[in-house]
């Protein structure tokens, strides 16, 4: 990483390199100088998420993401289908501001997305909107955003309505406009959050009585699908959760 960060500043060349995103603890130093430097360097992180498996607690990134989001200048981009990951690399070429970070799965996603526009590049957007009156906004990353979509497929069959929103990026969300971001994440409407790692910081999306599901500790060694069970990160568990939460408020 810190010869990407030479070859950047020396220019004629937008490098890019990778590994485990839970190893970005070892390149910490390196992005922090490429973010401090502005230099047009591009991170691809994977196996982002307890996804990976049975390599256990030392390679599954719990609070990464949040810490990097953290780094200034630093775009940290979490893509949840080939079309986002696209739409994400094109970002990642074509920003000289600085670095970018791309935090990709393990596991098989299946497509959630057709090809057009560049949505990421707002750092959120609907990829559904209720059908039944709208209850919950579901703001979800990555592998994440699936287990989303299946929740509010869940809720809209008991005739909640649930927008679903992807959150590439949330740098570039925060970018945008005022308008934009309250049309999005209404006032009055549940909000939940889904992001397999640590759950801090996603209250200022869901704000302090909303939901946020994620996993505060380190993870375990087992199947993914057997994890995500396990830290209750899947549709049915979530869809419960939220239909209790409104049936509580109303």
């Amino acid at each position: 990483c810190a010869a990407m960060n030479g070859m950047a500043l020396h220019g004629g060349v937008i490098p890019y390199g990778g590994t485990f995103l839970v190893f970005s603890d070892y390149a910490r130093p390196a992005i922090r100088l490429s973010a401090l430097q502005r230099c047009r360097t591009i991170y691809v992180m994977t196996h982002d998420s307890i996804g990976l498996g049975e390599d256990g607690p030392t390679h599954q990134p719990i609070e990464h993401l949040l810490s990097l989001r953290a780094i200034p200048n630093l775009d940290v981009l979490r893509p949840c289908d080939l079309v986002e990951t696209a739409e994400c690399w094109q970002l990642a070429l074509e920003n000289a501001q600085g670095p970018s970070l791309l935090a990709l799965t393990r596991q098989n996603l299946r497509p959630l997305r057709e090809a057009g526009e560049n949505r990421s590049a707002s750092g959120a957007y609907r990829l559904t909107a209720a059908t039944a009156p709208r209850k919950v906004v579901i703001v979800a990353t990555g592998s994440e955003v699936e287990i989303a979509a299946d929740a509010a497929k869940l809720l809209e069959e008991q005739g909640i309505g649930a927008d679903v929103v992807s959150m590439p990026s949330w740098a570039r969300f925060d970018a945008q406009s005022d308008d934009y971001r309250a049309e999005l994440l209404p006032r009055d409407v549940l909000k939940v959050s889904i992001e397999a790692g640590a759950t801090m910081g996603w209250e200022r999306y869901t704000g302090l009585d909303g939901l946020r599901f994620g996993i505060d500790g380190f993870g375990a060694s087992a199947p993914a699908t057997d994890l995500y069970r396990h830290f209750g990160l899947t549709a049915d568990n979530i869809a419960v959760r939220i239909a209790a939460r409104l049936t509580q408020g109303s």
